[in-house]
């Protein structure tokens, strides 16, 4: 583990921790925003299961404010248009996921705790499992949440802090999840800028 500290470290010293403290503070603007801008994030986290973050990242800014009005067949049009590798199934869910936004606003604006919030996410809504639910929560200004996908994965895997698992059960998620607050503890960041800094240093990016 000392090795990865000690890389994410240099990163904190460098230019990288401006660009990560910025992705972080844009985040937090979401708590500002209406529920139609939230809901918005909500589809870009069903369209980046198996995708390109990059390419959703292009796909999402040019529908835009579809995600709110088009009907199922014309997201699903534009979404082929666009080239978008899963048209119709990922539409289908978005369509669904509309039925939410009542639910999730009263939840925003509630007491409830973090982990019963994630839960209520991925029970209810359908393309949404721990990673795409942490990724939604992550993204519109909750910080406690571990995002883990195969880039993380492989990094862990690499710094031998994990074995690579066969399959991402809840539970392997969760413990994984654990280890990964360990290491942000340690750093003394939040699960939040942890993800940032570890994309960083397997991909050289910064996204959302």
């Amino acid at each position: 583990m000392n090795d990865l500290l000690e890389s994410i470290k240099n990163l904190q010293n460098s230019e990288v921790k401006n660009k990560v403290d910025f992705k972080i503070n844009e985040f937090e603007t979401f708590k500002n925003k209406s529920i139609d801008e939230i809901f918005k994030e909500l589809c870009f986290c069903i369209m980046t299961a198996n995708c390109s973050a990059e390419k959703c990242i292009e796909i999402h800014e040019s529908i835009n404010d579809g995600f709110i009005r088009f009907k199922h067949e014309d997201l699903t049009k534009k979404f082929k248009e666009l080239g978008y590798r899963f048209p119709n199934i990922r539409s289908e869910y978005i369509i669904k996921a509309r039925n939410y936004k009542t639910d999730l606003k009263n939840l925003f604006e509630s007491d409830i705790e973090e982990k019963k919030l994630r839960d209520f996410i991925v029970n209810n809504i359908k393309g949404l499992g721990y990673k795409e639910a942490s990724h939604f929560l992550r993204n519109i200004g909750f910080k406690n949440y571990a995002i883990v996908d195969f880039h993380i994965v492989d990094l862990l895997v690499k710094h031998y802090l994990i074995e690579k698992p066969k399959s991402m059960t809840k539970k392997k998620y969760l413990e994984i999840e654990e280890i990964l607050k360990t290491i942000a503890k340690r750093l003394k960041l939040t699960l939040a800028e942890l993800d940032l800094y570890l994309w960083y240093l397997e991909t050289g990016k910064i996204l959302k």
